[in-house]
């Protein structure tokens, strides 16, 4: 049979151009996209023999085969599949036919990263010249299923290719890659190696339908080995949860999770419809050390089809979930998957919707379910979890629905929302709660000791993100969640256990220490005023109500952020003898030196109590030093 040579189209030859001189980090990606094909190749067989009787096609052995041969430095891949005539050849082969090369060139130089790049292979359906990275040369042979005649195309990638009508091809596709010449500096890209051929495999392809086998590899006594199957074609997330151990997922989950614990909880999804896809997720037992570092690699594995297409997927689940790990596998999805298009495309929003709902509602089957292992889940991933009630408004009834707080009802107990509003006492209308840094520091803080003495409970909000979501929320169920060390509280009011009268003769009796005060240390504080949340410290410090918390100035002042430094109000305790003392002093001889710096020093105890440092420690060290020695 004559052979005939074509010229490929100016796209074309600009396309092999850039796949042979590409800036590709990852050649390994040329086999993906082979035996993605070669996948296809055998679902179209299968489908047609479905659909017509008369299409005599032996399905009963469908298979993939790689073929190494080092010393001619090629590597075939083969399949029995439905193949293609010789104007399917020279159609989808010869010409890359479709209106969507020009685009493909386009995004190609365009793409800023490897994974941009490397995706962009599969969308525009040019996978086939991927081979073109590691060969100097690739020869096609196919024969379609039916048909008594095959087809060889070869090229050399140079601006022409041949067609020539073959008799004695078998059915199905082979693809043989004339390897480029070995680098002896770079092993890592030697395709004649079986080790390298086989990880490839396992990486890429390993749980598509059909066996990929290695064919033709020498056995110890110089023969040909027996095929040895690559993949393990155990796709679990397409099969149901009776059909596969916990043994299985947990090997799975610490196959992708590098993980040698098991994981806390398996949530499989399974969705059906216009657009469908499969999901097999991870919740880990154990937060990983760098799980709030900010180049801590997250994400879950996407597949198309059980080919795999990327790890560290971030656009499927949002950041405050990053510590979940596991699989996606889209039925029909744009192969290109460059973080930006990744973010714009519909369907990956769709399916974060989807999944982000899953995976709290298996959070909160836990809370309801099974104590234990929910108790251990909010341990480890609580303080990621809440960054959500900031960032995901759409979801923040749920998340609010399966978070629990510390609080003084109990050492080690934690509470819901839920289960603290329904534990109010009557006439309680708020959510208490304080922020600190640790529970002992908290715990002891002087803006506790009303409620301790009159058995309020309040929710202790260690983690850094406590400081930001509860401004965020603002309330639950209606209830208004309000910080103890933030604006007025007045309990002994609510309780009525000194009547108005008191109060107000109270007021007037510390008017003029007050006003007095407020002028001496108008730098530090904006107001000064009596305290009801005060009964056994002289003093503290409170934000006002629209006011930041100093540790909120903090975290923004440590992320670059500039903020104004925002003066607070100090609140004395009218019943503390110091106070007393102070009053009385200033009663008797007005405005001194020796009373400013009792003021002063009033207010830095109020500093330190909270956790705070002096503006100017040398000054208070040398002043206490000084009023300790007037006492001796």
């Amino acid at each position: 049979m004559p052979t005939e040579t074509f010229e490929f189209q100016v796209e074309a030859r600009q396309l092999l151009q850039l796949m042979i001189h590409s800036v590709y980090s990852n050649k390994d990606v040329f086999l993906r996209e082979l035996v993605s094909n070669a996948s296809d190749a055998l679902d179209k067989l299968r489908l047609a023999v479905l659909r017509d009787d008369t299409l005599d096609a032996d399905v009963s052995d469908l298979h993939i085969e790689l073929e190494i041969d080092r010393e001619a430095r090629t590597l075939t891949v083969r399949d029995n599949g439905i193949g293609m005539s010789y104007d399917e050849v020279g159609q989808l082969i010869g010409t890359i036919a479709n209106s969507g090369t020009a685009a493909f060139l386009r995004e190609l130089k365009e793409a800023q990263d490897a994974a941009g790049a490397e995706g962009l292979i599969g969308q525009f359906g040019v996978g086939f010249y991927s081979g073109f990275m590691v060969a100097d040369e690739v020869t096609l042979l196919t024969r379609r299923a039916g048909e008594p005649q095959g087809t060889r195309w070869t090229s050399r990638g140079e601006g022409t290719y041949t067609l020539e009508r073959v008799d004695d091809a078998p059915r199905g596709t082979s693809v043989v890659l004339h390897l480029k010449p070995a680098d002896p500096d770079n092993q890592l890209h030697d395709y004649t190696s079986v080790w390298k051929i086989k990880e490839i495999v396992k990486r890429y392809s390993d749980f598509i339908t059909w066996p990929v086998k290695l064919v033709g590899e020498k056995d110890g006594d110089g023969g040909v080995a027996e095929p040895e199957t690559l993949n393990s074609m155990k796709a679990l997330w397409a099969r149901s949860r009776e059909e596969v151990s916990e043994e299985e997922y947990h090997e799975l989950y610490k196959h992708i999770g590098h993980d040698w614990r098991e994981p806390l909880e398996t949530v499989q999804l399974q969705a059906e419809g216009t657009f469908e896809y499969q999901a097999l997720l991870f919740l880990p037992s154990h937060a990983p050390h760098d799980l709030f570092n900010q180049n801590f690699r997250h994400g879950l594995q996407l597949y198309v089809k059980r080919v795999f297409i990327m790890d560290d997927c971030e656009a499927l689940l949002p950041p405050y979930l990053r510590f979940v790990k596991g699989v996606v596998d889209a039925q029909d999805l744009s192969l290109n998957v460059s973080r930006e298009i990744l973010q714009q495309d519909r369907h990956i929003r769709m399916m974060q919707r989807r999944l982000t709902k899953k995976v709290l509602a298996s959070v909160k089957s836990m809370l309801t379910g099974d104590a234990e292992r929910y108790a251990t889940f909010w341990r480890e991933f609580g303080a990621v979890l809440k960054e959500g009630l900031v960032t995901d408004p759409d979801n923040r009834d749920a998340l609010l629905a399966v978070a629990s707080f510390a609080t003084t009802r109990g050492e080690g107990e934690t509470v819901t929302l839920k289960q603290y509003v329904e534990r109010m006492p009557d006439g309680q209308d708020d959510i208490y709660y304080i922020t600190g840094e640790s529970r002992e520091s908290v715990d002891g803080s002087p803006h506790m000791e009303a409620f301790r003495e009159r058995g309020i409970e309040v929710l202790l909000l260690t983690d850094p993100v406590d400081e930001v979501w509860t401004d965020a929320v603002g309330e639950f169920e209606g209830k208004r969640l309000r910080s103890v060390a933030k604006g007025e509280i007045d309990l002994a009011a609510r309780e009525d256990d000194r009547g108005e009268d008191d109060r107000e003769k109270q007021a007037e009796a510390y008017a003029g220490l007050l006003g007095w005060m407020r002028e001496r240390l108008e730098e530090d504080v904006k107001e000064v005023r009596l305290s009801t949340r005060l009964t056994v410290s002289p003093a503290c410090l409170v934000a006002d109500a629209n006011d930041m918390t100093p540790a909120l100035e903090s975290m923004y002042r440590a992320m670059g952020q500039e903020v104004p430094r925002a003066r607070r109000i100090l609140e004395l305790n009218p019943d503390h003898a110091l106070v007393k003392g102070l009053n009385e002093a200033y009663g008797e001889r007005g405005d001194h030196a020796e009373l400013t710096e009792t003021a002063e020093l009033l207010h830095t105890l109020a500093v330190l109590a909270e956790g705070g440092r002096p503006k100017d420690p040398a000054r208070f060290v040398q002043q206490m030093a000084d009023r300790l020695e007037r006492t001796l």
